[in-house]
């Protein structure tokens, strides 16, 4: 375990949020300050942390305080020292006796060095500032005279990027380099001191991390977006919400869509959320395509030989839910399709492109609209990331795609040439359904879909039911099931041959599988594993 010695002048905020954060296992084996009265002992002690105060007297030299500080330290046993506001230039007689240390300093170094970092920033009218993470070098002569140009010098370990805003002071420039630069920045650099992954040569005045090289999921990350959009509000009225854009995004996105119906309302936050998921859905299809989303949810998918039946078959599985949802399209949006869409309430509609004809009919709806993203193109934002409270999931994009040749068949009968294509085809759209989800398709449309259930069976039931009960012209019977999970019981499976379904994809990798393999033969289904999950939770 790292033990730290922690020198601070006041509140010493930082070390008491290492304290906090315990990284790699750190923690404060006592609290040192050259003044009686900073407040940082009394926060310390109420937490059991021992505690120095070591002032300095009249007359006394820099280099003499220095030994009665590390005389006072001599006591206790520690890895590493770590300076916060601790406000004095150190020489070779603390530096000597001591391990590493560290300091953070509220500026980009070079940038900015000395007592008043974010004043010199404001003068200077720059727009980003941040914090440095640097291990102590000596900057004093012989004499014990500060040598300016020495101050705060030594070699950089970490850095955090903070943003300047219009109408900042220096306290309020203070107070966000800290929580948003300071309080990141050097908890990991005592992490990876605790780590043993921190090497500092003195010879180059440089510092290398072992493991902190580029890649698609670096150590760590710096994440900049620019404001895009005011929404009216987020998920529900009493949430604020705004958008925010990556520019470099080179893929087809709605948000960078242009909304070519300008007198209509603007997206909302639940608008942007669902045409996202629409518009990935139709991206997986090389046929005309077209989906309905509800709550990012699919109500209904098809893929055909032109548009606008694809798009009435996607209606069909579910036109009671598609009410109020969002259309994606694959393909120019053209007249007769765009009829179809107006026939029931729509929010969003997305596509790679609009016929003026098609144009005309959207836009007669007054607050249906109208996205245009432009030719989809390459798939090139590989990886996503999710906010949580108090951090980040990013993960790889669910790429991957299953063909013919990754079907494992796992029963006695072999599936038929359609329903292979259906079973695919269900895949596909399977992706792109909150899980527990379950999707029914025939052919190359689907015929009901369970969706976000806790119970996988549950899905089942649910998406009998609603090719049952809400599909138009559609039925079960002799449908095939895609779920994005293994079966842990073969009871889905005999609810989904209840049901009229005769084919079954699904990844595999149970420990039941064999008697779910064993029910779907007893039933003269077929069935085919693709070694691969797809699950979906938000």
């Amino acid at each position: 375990m790292t033990r730290i010695a922690g020198l601070a002048g006041n509140r010493g905020r930082n070390l008491l949020h290492i304290d906090d954060l315990t990284p790699g296992g750190a923690e404060l084996a006592v609290v040192l300050t050259n003044d009686e009265d900073a407040p940082v002992l009394a926060d310390a002690a109420e937490r059991g942390i021992a505690t120095e105060a070591v002032p300095k007297t009249e007359g006394e030299s820099r280099r003499e305080h220095e030994a009665r500080v590390v005389d006072a330290l001599s006591e206790y046993d520690f890895d590493l020292v770590c300076l916060d506001g601790y406000m004095r230039v150190l020489s070779e007689t603390f530096l000597d006796e001591m391990p590493l240390t560290l300091n953070v300093h509220p500026s980009l170094l070079p940038s900015f060095p000395g007592m008043d970092a974010w004043g010199d920033a404001l003068d200077a009218g720059v727009k980003t500032v941040g914090c440095t993470v640097h291990a102590v070098t000596n900057a004093v002569d012989e004499e014990g005279n500060v040598v300016a140009g020495e101050v705060d010098g030594g070699p950089i370990v970490t850095q955090e990027p903070v943003p300047v805003y219009e109408g900042d002071d220096r306290d309020s420039l203070k107070e966000r380099v800290l929580y948003e630069g300071e309080f990141k920045a050097y908890p990991r650099a005592v992490k990876w001191f605790a780590e043993d992954r921190l090497t500092v040569d003195w010879d180059t005045n440089e510092v290398s991390v072992e493991g902190d090289e580029a890649a698609d999921l670096p150590q760590r990350r710096v994440v900049t977006e620019d404001r895009h959009a005011d929404l009216r509000y987020g998920e529900n009225p009493h949430q604020d919400a705004a958008l925010y854009a990556d520019n470099t995004c080179e893929e087809a996105s709605v948000v960078h869509a242009e909304q070519l119906n300008e007198g209509a309302k603007a997206l909302s936050y639940n608008n942007y959320n669902d045409a996202d998921g629409a518009l990935n859905l139709i991206k997986e299809f090389d046929e005309p395509a077209a989906a309905v989303i509800k709550h990012t949810n699919p109500a209904g998918c098809a893929t055909a030989d032109t548009l606008s039946e694809a798009y009435a078959d996607a209606l069909a599985t579910d036109a009671k839910s598609a009410f109020g949802g969002i259309v994606a399209l694959n393909r120019e949006c053209d007249a007769e399709t765009a009829e179809l869409i107006t026939d029931s309430f729509k929010e969003v509609v997305v596509a790679p492109g609009y016929t003026d004809e098609a144009l005309d009919t959207l836009t007669e709806k007054k607050n249906l609209r109208v996205l245009d993203v432009g030719p989809l193109g390459a798939v090139t934002e590989t990886f996503t990331s999710k906010e949580l409270v108090g951090g980040r999931l990013v993960q790889e994009r669910d790429l991957d795609e299953v063909t013919r040749d990754d079907l494992e068949v796992v029963t006695e009968r072999e599936p038929t040439e359609e329903e292979i294509e259906s079973m695919l085809f269900a895949w596909k759209v399977q992706k792109h359904v909150k899980s527990n989800g379950i999707v029914f398709a025939k052919d190359t449309e689907t015929v009901g879909l369970g969706v976000g259930q806790v119970s996988r069976v549950d899905a089942v039931e649910i998406a009998a039911m609603k090719a049952e009960r809400d599909a138009e012209g559609k039925s079960a019977d002799g449908a095939v099931m895609g779920s994005d999970a293994f079966f842990p019981f073969p009871d889905a499976v005999e609810k989904a041959a209840e049901a009229g379904v005769e084919a079954v994809i699904q990844p595999g990798g149970s420990k039941n599988d064999d008697k779910v393999i064993a029910a779907a033969d007893e039933l003269g289904m077929t069935m085919v594993m693709t070694g691969t999950r797809c699950f979906r939770h938000d």
